[in-house]
């Protein structure tokens, strides 16, 4: 008997281990794509443009930008995974708490680092440079500084501002049980975005510096309070504060972006439509449905550009013009569509790690670059091509090392603290999950029609977890 229960703990172990391996490897996708959008920013903030021949280097200029490449298929990444973790777990606090310590403390880390490294007078950290330091450090620490008319403490964290607005309406939808309505969702964006463009005015409500410290002060309420109902783990008030959350981020995100409407509107459209291809792969939506969705949305993308992105608009988009929007957005469309395809193939480890600290390399990688140019008096464009190789081997292999340090001594371990808080916090004070809402229960046939129409749970599917997070900044 004794040698029956090993052989069966074994099994059971290995099993287990397979599991695990088989979740690692079909997430290993996600990993790539982020380490393949973290990358190709820190080299767009490198400049590498200005290192290669001047004529491949117009081309790429004249028909793609890096930045918004890697910054569109982050927020592809974010559209797929954090939904999916959110519907996995049920628990709106739980999710929170992670998210929490997820975001928080590496950015804390990060503005701390990057103020410790760079040389005086540089501008790469303005959290401290407004002259309105209570202000910017409220606004910062809701991460929705981009919508309220305040720098951003780094300057990369402006994409965590549009990050922090999905997580908040997709906090909403899963609260009032419309989180499936990922497509609707998606092509409202970029119908709206097609229609109106530039027509919708951005900063209406932040004019001078007094409606600036009003809107940051009434939002730091607002989010304090829809928190404390979030964090209460009852179901009632968790609803409050969710839906509290996701009409403040609406609100902010129409009425007072920092960017032309039509690209804060195709962000959220291309994230919604992140999640309607999570949304096929599980079955919850009829997979003709997604393709139709998925196909507007990038049809708006190009469309968008068309009609917005030139005549001086293309200074407020960091873009050459039309055609390089367009070579941006349908890169990243099709790179996440390659990672898509296979999903189910291991992933080189290198694109992996490098997936895995692509949070730290966000924060990173600007501080440093303008540190390392201080330290070693570097030209912008070093004279000759074995300086050019050089001095970006050198950046890059600082990058990594910084980005992998605190990857090691900072994520990792606020993310396992988190993880213990949570559960602490579950045992302490139980709930946080979210019952269906009270809705007329079908009888007779349409009852059976609904249980056989319900999608089951799949056996043996990893749950998502989001190792990565918010898209690199331009």
């Amino acid at each position: 008997m004794k040698t029956i229960r090993q052989l069966s703990a074994r099994r059971v172990g290995g099993s287990t281990k397979a599991q695990a391996g088989g979740a690692a490897a079909r997430l290993g996708w996600l990993d790539a794509l982020r380490g393949v959008a973290a990358l190709v920013v820190a080299l767009h903030h490198f400049d590498v443009l200005k290192l290669l021949p001047d004529r491949l280097a117009a081309f790429i200029w004249w028909h793609g930008d890096l930045g918004l490449y890697g910054v569109m298929l982050f927020f592809l990444v974010s559209g797929y995974i954090i939904p999916a973790s959110l519907e996995r777990r049920g628990n709106v606090r739980a999710f929170w708490i992670g998210r929490f310590f997820r975001l928080w403390p590496p950015v804390i880390i990060g503005i701390a680092v990057a103020l410790a490294i760079i040389p005086k007078g540089d501008g790469s950290v303005a959290l401290f440079a407004t002259g309105h330091n209570y202000v910017a450090v409220a606004a910062n620490t809701t991460m929705l500084q981009d919508f309220m008319g305040v720098w951003n403490g780094l300057g990369v964290m402006w994409t965590l501002s549009y990050e922090m607005a999905f997580y908040y309406m997709v906090t909403a939808l899963f609260a009032v049980g419309q989180h499936r309505r990922s497509g609707p969702i998606a092509v409202a964006f970029a119908a709206v975005a097609l229609i109106f463009g530039t027509s919708i005015a951005s900063h209406t409500m932040t004019v001078d510096a007094a409606s600036t410290h009003n809107l940051v002060w009434g939002v730091v309420l607002i989010v304090l309070f829809a928190f404390a109902c979030v964090l209460s783990g009852r179901a009632n008030l968790t609803r409050i504060g969710a839906i509290t959350l996701g009409v403040l981020a609406f609100v902010l995100m129409y009425n007072n972006s920092r960017a032309p409407m039509f690209e804060t509107l195709m962000i959220f459209a291309t994230m919604f439509a992140g999640t309607v291809i999570y949304r096929a792969e599980r079955g919850q939506i009829d997979r003709l449905q997604a393709v139709l969705c998925c196909g507007f949305v990038m049809a708006a993308g190009v469309a968008v550009a068309f009609f917005y992105n030139h005549s001086g608009m293309e200074n407020n988009t960091w873009t050459a013009g039309p055609r390089a929007w367009i070579g941006s957005y349908l890169g990243a469309w099709i790179t996440f569509g390659i990672g898509f395809a296979l999903r189910k193939r291991r992933f080189p480890k290198p694109l992996t790690w490098l997936g895995g600290i692509s949070f730290s390399l966000y924060l990173l990688h600007v501080p440093v670059l303008h540190t390392l140019h201080h330290l070693l008096n570097v030209p912008k464009v070093p004279p000759t091509t074995g300086g050019k190789v050089i001095w970006t081997v050198e950046y890059l292999a600082v990058i990594m090392i910084a980005s992998w340090v605190m990857y090691k001594l900072v994520e990792l371990p606020v993310q396992k603290l988190g993880r213990k808080v949570g559960k602490w916090v579950d045992r302490r004070w139980p709930g946080g999950e979210l019952p269906p809402l009270a809705l007329a229960v079908p009888t007779g046939a349409a009852a059976a029609t609904a249980a056989t129409t319900s999608t089951p749970a799949r056996a043996g599917e990893p749950v998502p977890v989001e190792a990565g997070v918010g898209p690199p900044g331009r």
